[in-house]
């Protein structure tokens, strides 16, 4: 697992505005008009509605998307009652997993009361507030009661992720499981250790999944829960058993399953061995389970093992749930979360793991084929089709059940607004982190005495995106890391000028040379280049010395794009090569191209860019929809640069069908469907949400996106490389420690995918 220091997490808290979350206006607040419509006197007529009708509160206030996330810190994850205002950092923490998984707002709210009708008192007075309550890190058996009381009372979704999350996707990993291992689960023997609310709210569903509650047997600190045991409390009671079993041990003894939520360390390689044949273990004791992964496999080698950890497979993550569970309930305006909606989460979690993975993601983890079976139960945290998946699921049980106040009647403008209900918001470069991280790859950090270069070289090494190679003085750097506060351990640092591997710069020009023979290059000249970290770096992924490279330039332009398509040279197929940059926004994510590399493209040079831009989208997991742009509309002017867009249209719809492209056209006809089809009702991406712009020239582009990032319109990634036959980046040498580890994160995926397809 990532290691994480103290000082890093109060960094990571302090930096900036204090703490995770922030309150963002939805509706324009600019003129004296839209402030008499937001508050006095027009914010009266609303509330007259919401007076006449309550369920207008879902109209007119962001009620239908809002959830409140409460604890009264009893319980909070492996460091006990610690209070609310401690807890306080957590439960920011899940509101802003609600925000970045499923679109969902959330306010943090933190009680100052143990006593559990005071809380059901408290929640209720302000649930009027929320379209769902989500109760969080209150401590057994006080969160039975509150969530049991509240679920009464209150007409909105209310649940204790702690119990109910964990059952949910330990429940989807179990019926998988069982499945591979041939078995049935109304004949499985289950042992759980641990009588705490979740364990207690796991087995409830997984008897409610089929599971015969006479082959249970659960087990507390002082062993076997026994009928015969005095002051049992009732949740106790009702998993109390009559067998002669009095030990952990005995309990283990011929058990199909063992469902750990305790502490670590707890059951031992003899027990699992003890177990009936394919057994399943799942030991969820965090931060360490109850018994370590690599210890369990190798005990026996036909058990499966699943942990709470994200550094083994089958990993029981909550968030694979939570954010998608209040996602479908609110949208349907369920009035709770019943056993339906959570059984129905259960199996669509499950089915999910079942079907084949994103090519980029089963490629960058490294593993040539990730498929359902032992090693992969349940999907991967960052899988972005769990929105898609879990959401209606759970929406349609809602239904199903009676408990759908607004039920949703078009499943397939649902799932559209499921995929455009917010923008990238970051989860883009999350997801190229995670999946980075799975097969880290060398990448050569060409200006590798800057202070930024060397933060983010830091970041990326503890983050386990790459394995970092800085070229420059290695006193300078050295120097400058003490001086920054840096540890540079695990990052080589490569001196072109004093290479402790002292034929390699020689070995690299005789390369050079040879490659370069009939463009004036001799073994002189190309020595004398291998003294610039550029080319030096280049050059080392040109020979398999290193995966992939970032160049510092002083500026983007012809010259840095020359001097990189020649040592590395162009993609099969294409003449050019491009930049492109991710410009991600509140309405979501757009790919504009080319930003840095062809001041003044014919007809040729936009070919090859629109094509490289459809192939370089489809690697971020998106359906390219392309608008070529222009100052003119399919025609409405003659002039050379106009026309020089509309033959490129031409060629590309006659060469390259598969293409969703079109143009020339204006951006706003480019980004508003209604008004581009009802104006232009011929175009071939008639009722296409664009998402990547081609603009006619390197300017335009460049400006655009740099004009949008000033004015806080969005955050922006790149400039991504297209074309090149490695993958070679380059930058302003004065990017920030955000741009380049950003950059050296995509170029990392991008070499450990060419590795993973140069495999197959």
């Amino acid at each position: 697992m990532i290691k994480v220091t103290k000082e890093m997490a109060l960094d990571y808290h302090e930096e900036g505005k204090p703490g995770k979350i922030e309150i963002v206006p939805t509706k324009p607040y600019a003129s004296q008009r839209d402030l008499a419509l937001a508050y006095s006197p027009g914010v009266a007529y609303p509330c007259l509605e919401i007076e006449k009708d309550p369920e207008d509160a879902y109209r007119y206030t962001n009620k239908g998307n809002l959830v409140g996330v409460v604890s009264n810190g009893t319980a909070v994850l492996g460091l006990g009652d610690i209070g609310p205002l401690a807890g306080k950092p957590v439960m920011e923490g899940k509101a802003l997993l609600f925000k970045i998984f499923a679109g969902l707002d959330a306010f943090d709210i933190e009680i100052d009361e143990k006593d559990p009708n005071k809380i059901v008192e408290i929640v209720k007075a302000i649930s009027p507030t929320f379209g769902g309550i989500n109760l969080e890190d209150i401590k057994a058996p006080e969160c039975f009661t509150i969530e049991q009381q509240l679920k009464e009372q209150c007409n909105i979704p209310i649940m204790h992720d702690d119990q109910h999350g964990t059952a949910i996707i330990s429940g989807a990993g179990l019926l998988n499981a069982l499945q591979i291992q041939d078995k049935k689960i109304e004949e499985v023997r289950l042992v759980v250790n641990g009588a705490g609310a979740a364990a207690i709210s796991c087995t409830r569903l997984y008897v409610a999944l089929g599971i015969n509650p006479k082959n249970v047997v659960m087990c507390d600190s002082k062993g076997v829960i026994r009928s015969d045991r005095h002051n049992l409390n009732s949740q106790k009671k009702e998993f109390a058993t009559d067998r002669d079993l009095h030990t952990l041990a005995d309990a283990m003894r011929d058990a199909d399953v063992f469902l750990g939520l305790s502490v670590a360390d707890v059951v031992t390689p003899e027990m699992v061995k003890s177990m009936a044949p394919k057994p399943i273990v799942f030991a969820l004791a965090n931060p360490n389970p109850e018994i370590d992964y690599e210890l369990a496999v190798a005990s026996r080698p036909d058990v499966i093992v699943a942990t709470g950890r994200s550094d083994y497979p089958n990993q029981i993550n909550n968030v694979i749930g939570f954010p998608y569970i209040f996602r479908g309930a609110l949208d349907c305006g369920a009035t709770g979360i019943n056993e339906a909606m959570k059984i129905a989460a259960v199996h669509a979690i499950a089915d999910l793991a079942k079907e084949p993975v994103p090519a980029v993601v089963d490629e960058a983890y490294g593993m040539n084929d990730i498929r359902f079976g032992r090693d992969y139960i349940l999907p991967k945290a960052l899988d972005p089709r769990l929105l898609t998946c879990v959401a209606p699921a759970v929406a349609r049980a809602a239904a199903e059940s009676g408990i759908a106040k607004r039920p949703i009647s078009d499943w397939n403008t649902y799932h559209a607004k499921l995929l455009s209900l917010m923008g990238d918001d970051g989860k883009m470069m999350r997801k190229i982190a995670e999946l980075a991280s799975k097969t880290p790859q060398r990448v050569v950090i060409c200006e590798g005495n800057t202070d930024n270069m060397l933060r983010a070289a830091v970041r990326l090494v503890h983050d386990g995106i790459c394995k970092p190679i800085l070229l420059g003085n290695e006193e300078m750097i050295e120097k400058r890391a003490l001086r920054l506060g840096l540890s540079l351990d695990r990052i080589e640092i490569v001196n072109p000028r004093h290479d402790r591997e002292a034929d390699r710069r020689d070995r690299y020009a005789k390369i050079l040379a040879t490659k370069k023979e009939r463009d004036g290059y001799n073994y002189d000249y190309a020595l004398e280049k291998m003294y610039d970290r550029s080319y030096f770096g280049m050059m080392m992924v040109e020979t398999g010395d290193a995966d992939a490279c970032l160049c510092a330039a002083p500026s983007a332009g012809e010259k840095t794009a020359a001097s990189l398509a020649s040592v590395v040279g162009l993609q099969d197929g294409f003449s050019h090569f491009a930049t492109m940059h991710i410009l991600n926004t509140r309405k979501g994510t757009y790919f504009i191209a080319d930003t840095a590399v062809n001041p003044e493209a014919d007809k040729e040079a936009l070919v090859d860019i629109t094509r490289l831009a459809d192939k370089t989208v489809r690697f971020f997991a998106k359906e390219p929809v392309i608008a070529m742009l222009s100052y003119s509309n399919f025609g409405s002017s003659k002039h050379e640069e106009a026309t020089t867009v509309a033959d490129a249209v031409k060629i590309l719809h006659d060469d390259y069908p598969d293409i969703m492209v079109d143009g020339e056209m204006q951006v706003d006809y480019a980004l508003n469907v209604n008004l581009r089809d009802e104006k232009y009702p011929f175009n071939t991406i008639k009722g296409k949400s664009v998402n990547t712009l081609v603009f006619p020239n390197l300017t335009a582009a460049n400006a655009t996106g740099k004009m949008m990032l000033s004015m806080g319109i969005g955050s922006i990634i790149g400039p991504i490389q297209m074309g090149l036959r490695k993958p070679v980046y380059f930058t302003n040498s004065n990017a920030s420690e955000r741009e380049i580890y950003d950059l050296v994160a995509i170029a990392a995926l991008e070499a450990a995918v060419r590795q993973q397809n140069d495999l197959n």
